[in-house]
């Protein structure tokens, strides 16, 4: 049996290469693990994976030229490789220059601190959540006709720049007065990105449906067409109605209570996978449609 296994090591094994894992080696990867892992999330949080996805087409279709040797075709490839890069970097401009902000406001060391992990999951505070549902009934009791936008994962900068910049805390009392009748930030749209209104009166894309109720207004169409773009919830008052209505992932409901905009302020409030964050979102969507 010992002949056998000296036989079969010097046989298959003899002659294969085992190198020497350092502890460098090991940090190198982790690094490595680390700077994709970032990539590959900021890339998934902008619409620079729409790009993406186009370039690795276009690498897909290189590929196969390759593999059935069209000479003209890769003679083409080969020319262009380096207008193709400049190109990239031109095209990713924006979400490039976002990405290194994010860098330089990222404190490496809050991966370490055990104590402070709940806050930096949470985007926004429990004060945030009760200043917006309180602004928006009270709003929707005076029939003020609103629009708040609260930011998510992906970041909303290209719509902030149709507006006006602000940066102040988020409470009932500003909301009110930002959108109060005959004063100058009362039309289009409010962000909120954490705890902090980034801007006002911002233009927001009109929702393409069809299946929307005739009914509906701008108001409620720009709501609608803001959660198909991005993964923010919207928040409508109605100046007709006086109804609080909820935009989010294509989805509209309209006529909703204060404990169900609570609750689903409170869902968006900590960061979670994608699987938990949809499992949780259909089970309040159906408790609030059986009620």
């Amino acid at each position: 049996m010992q002949l056998w296994i000296e036989n079969f090591v010097e046989k298959y094994i003899g002659d294969w290469y085992f190198p020497s894992i350092r502890v460098t080696d090991i940090m190198e990867i982790l690094i490595i693990t680390v700077i994709v892992y970032e990539i590959m999330l900021w890339i998934k949080n902008t619409k620079a994976w729409m790009l993406l996805r186009g370039m690795l087409t276009l690498a897909a279709f290189i590929l196969i030229a390759a593999i059935f040797r069209m000479h003209t075709i890769l003679y083409l490839a080969e020319a262009m490789i380096n207008v193709l890069a400049v190109a990239a970097v031109v095209v990713f401009q924006p979400e490039l220059r976002r990405a290194l902000e994010k860098l330089g406001e990222k404190n490496l060391l809050s991966g370490f601190t055990l104590f402070d992990k709940n806050r930096e999951n949470q985007r926004f505070s429990d004060d945030t959540i009760g200043g917006i549902v309180k602004a928006c009934f009270e709003m929707g009791s005076v029939k003020t006709g609103a629009l708040i936008v609260v930011e998510q994962a992906i970041h909303l900068t290209e719509y902030e720049m149709t507006g006006i910049e602000l940066d102040c805390k988020v409470s009932e009392q500003v909301l009110i007065n930002i959108f109060e009748h005959n004063t100058p930030l009362h039309d289009g749209a409010v962000i909120i990105r954490e705890n902090r209104i980034t801007s006002a009166t911002c233009y927001l894309p009109l929702s393409d449906n069809m299946q929307i109720s005739k009914d509906l207004g701008t108001r409620h169409r720009a709501a609608l067409g803001m959660s198909e773009v991005s993964d923010a919830l919207v928040i409508a008052v109605s100046e007709e109605t006086g109804k609080v209505s909820l935009a989010k992932g294509g989805q509209l409901v309209r006529g909703v209570t204060s404990e169900y905009l609570t609750t689903r302020l409170r869902q968006i409030q900590y960061r979670m996978p994608d699987t938990k964050k949809r499992f949780t979102l259909r089970k309040g969507r159906r408790k609030h449609e059986e009620e």
